[in-house]
């Protein structure tokens, strides 16, 4: 019998945001009760919003906030780098690691990948850990084997349900309007929970996989409808309060 899985909404705010953004976080914290029933929510602002947006959640018990990156060491000679500790330090309760456009626009690679989820478990935060091919490698029908690879490559020994998360993003879709089928969805996030399943056993059943990339209200009850999606990871649309909380409103 499959584990019920509760689902994730996870909102990348990306390079978004400033002070003047906490009014639009306020609806996001008003409107988190309505959708507590469906799903658990999770904002990951910009840096310089992270303690600001931990401070003004404390206490709620449907939303928490998330960090968008971090750096393998706990501290260092590492300018303008900011670490696992500092995170969970401001507020946080997870981070990112992996998104497409930290492996595309810093060099990023799976080992890399790695490390900064195994700095994430060592500050006590969870890691949503990102996979996904680009429209060429798709295209060529390679799509299977670029996230197999990356899952194996980007993912550390000793993974718990409560520890890590894996977001499946296809390159192409993000930010284009452009979404997978369903069948595709379902293909890839077969593959994950297999891989999982046979990496981490029970653990591995219970883990959240995330769908990201040009999800928004339309298209969300659809998408939280396939074989497990248990929830998504939202670039755009959660920057505004309505949008995200209508997506947390369609999972199932």
């Amino acid at each position: 019998m499959n584990p019920v899985i509760r689902p994730l909404i996870a909102g990348n705010w990306k390079m978004n945001g400033l002070r003047a953004s906490m009014a639009e976080f306020e609806r996001m914290l008003a409107g988190s009760a309505a959708v507590a029933g469906k799903a658990d929510l999770l904002v990951c602002p910009p840096a310089t919003l992270v303690a600001a947006f931990a401070e003004k959640a404390r206490g709620s018990m449907g939303l928490a906030i998330g960090g968008q990156d971090c750096h393998p060491d706990p501290a260092g000679a590492h300018t303008g780098d900011i670490s696992a500790e500092m995170l969970a330090d401001a507020g946080a309760r997870a981070v990112i690691v992996g998104h497409s456009e930290r492996r595309a626009d810093h060099g990023e690679s799976d080992a890399l990948v790695r490390r900064k989820a195994e700095a994430a478990w060592r500050a006590g935060l969870a890691a949503i850990v990102c996979i996904g091919e680009t429209r060429q490698q798709r295209d060529q029908g390679h799509a299977v084997a670029v996230c197999r690879d990356q899952l194996q490559g980007s993912l550390p020994d000793g993974a718990r349900a409560d520890s890590l998360i894996v977001a499946y993003e296809p390159v192409w879709a993000i930010g284009t309007g452009l979404t997978p089928t369903p069948k595709d969805i379902e293909q890839i996030h077969q593959l994950i929970r297999a891989v999982l399943t046979m990496r981490f056993s029970t653990e591995g059943a219970r883990m959240r996989i995330l769908y990201g990339g040009s999800v928004k209200p339309s298209n969300a009850g659809e998408l939280m409808a396939i074989a497990n999606v248990n929830g998504a990871l939202v670039g755009g649309a959660s920057l505004m309060a309505a949008d995200f909380l209508a997506i947390a409103a369609n999972c199932p």
